[in-house]
């Protein structure tokens, strides 16, 4: 077990830095969308989306060319206490249903550093559509060792306002700026 493991240890370190140009699909199993927001000043509260899908049109060579696009099931929010869940789905927030979706799709990429982009699209969410930036980093790329096909991740940082999306119920009580931590993993389309 040992030898494998070295083994795929030295794939890994001795894998290019490097992809293929072409679409890749978001992989579910390591994609999250972290969120946080301050309760009354005591705490930090926290909630995540996972299990969602999307693509990226990668192109390695020329990064500012690539886009991406995310849909993500409001319903698939786990927010670790069942009451702040049905709040949150309930009318004043999201009154959603199992149909809703909030979506991004980029519309500009600027790159601002090595492995370092920032990612302008339109984020749709509780039936509004408003403009954000997320400070991008390639975390990595090349092929993956299970996998056997092309493979990127990245991490993005957000910062949104709820009540530009109609969500602002108990603000500024329960704080209307929500930081959002994102990280994915996508593979080549087969």
């Amino acid at each position: 077990m040992k030898k494998a493991l070295f083994g795929l240890s030295l794939t890994i370190l001795a894998a290019p830095l490097s992809a293929e140009t072409g679409r890749y699909v978001l992989d579910p199993s390591h994609s999250q969308v972290l969120f946080q927001y301050e309760h009354l000043g005591y705490s930090t509260t926290w909630g995540l989306f996972s299990g969602f899908s999307g693509e990226i049109e990668f192109h390695p060579d020329d990064p500012a060319a690539s886009s991406v696009t995310v849909s993500i099931p409001v319903m698939s929010m786990m927010t670790g206490w069942q009451e702040r869940f049905e709040t949150f789905m309930a009318d004043g927030f999201f009154g959603a249903t199992e149909q809703d979706m909030i979506t991004f799709r980029s519309t500009h990429i600027t790159i601002t550093g090595e492995n370092r982009a920032d990612i302008a699209g339109d984020l749709s969410m509780n039936g509004i559509t408003r403009p954000v930036v997320l400070d991008a980093r390639l975390n990595q790329m090349g092929p993956h060792p299970i996998e056997n096909r092309a493979w990127v991740g990245f991490d993005a940082t957000a910062t949104l306002i709820r009540s530009d999306f109609d969500l602002g119920q108990f603000a500024p009580f329960v704080g209307d700026e929500v930081k959002v931590q994102i990280s994915i993993e996508a593979g080549k389309a087969e």
